[in-house]
């Protein structure tokens, strides 16, 4: 009998699920199409309530929230000479991300593997550069959650209020 709560919630979800893919694809990280294939949402309307979730590779937390990078000094380079047996410290990316590198603790090559084939790369350089500068946030999913999240409370409202005028329609008719 929550026809319209139900309606508002799949709304809500298809449209930050399409915004989601969308950035990604807007933002340049859209390469393997793993992430963007991932994105989802799984709604559920019980007498009692509702819920609605979103599901992503492990990996997309990371992509939106970005990831602070262990720093250190980078070793000599074609792009960079060193001056005075001093390497250039690294860039840091991550901003104020809750996710940080530690240092000792790098991740898998195995994650980089096929993002670093596709762009003709060394997996382990691309390591070492996201180990140590960390990953800019880039908020595709953060951004369209929040903008659609400002709206729902109404929408659920007024869907609320026409799922009770049904019911009382339904109730009179018998």
């Amino acid at each position: 009998m929550l026809n319209n709560i139900d309606f508002a919630l799949r709304q809500f979800g298809k449209y930050v699920v399409q915004q989601s893919r969308a950035n990604l694809s807007k933002g340049g990280k859209n390469s393997t199409k793993s992430l963007y294939d991932s994105i989802e949402y799984v709604k559920n309307v019980t007498p009692t309530g509702f819920s609605i979730s979103f599901i992503m590779e492990q990996y997309g937390l990371f992509q939106d929230q970005g990831v602070r990078g262990a720093g250190g000094t980078r070793k000599t380079t074609s792009q960079f000479k060193r001056t005075n047996n001093k390497g250039k410290i690294w860039k840091q990316k991550g901003g104020n991300s809750p996710f940080s590198f530690k240092e000792g603790r790098k991740p898998s090559v195995k994650h980089f593997e096929a993002w670093s084939r596709s762009k003709g790369l060394s997996a382990f350089a691309v390591r070492e550069a996201v180990f140590r500068q960390g990953i800019k946030p880039s908020f595709f999913f953060t951004k369209p959650f929040r903008q659609a999240f400002e709206n729902l409370p109404n929408q659920l409202i007024n869907a609320l209020g026409l799922d009770i005028n049904d019911l009382l329609d339904f109730s009179k008719k018998k």
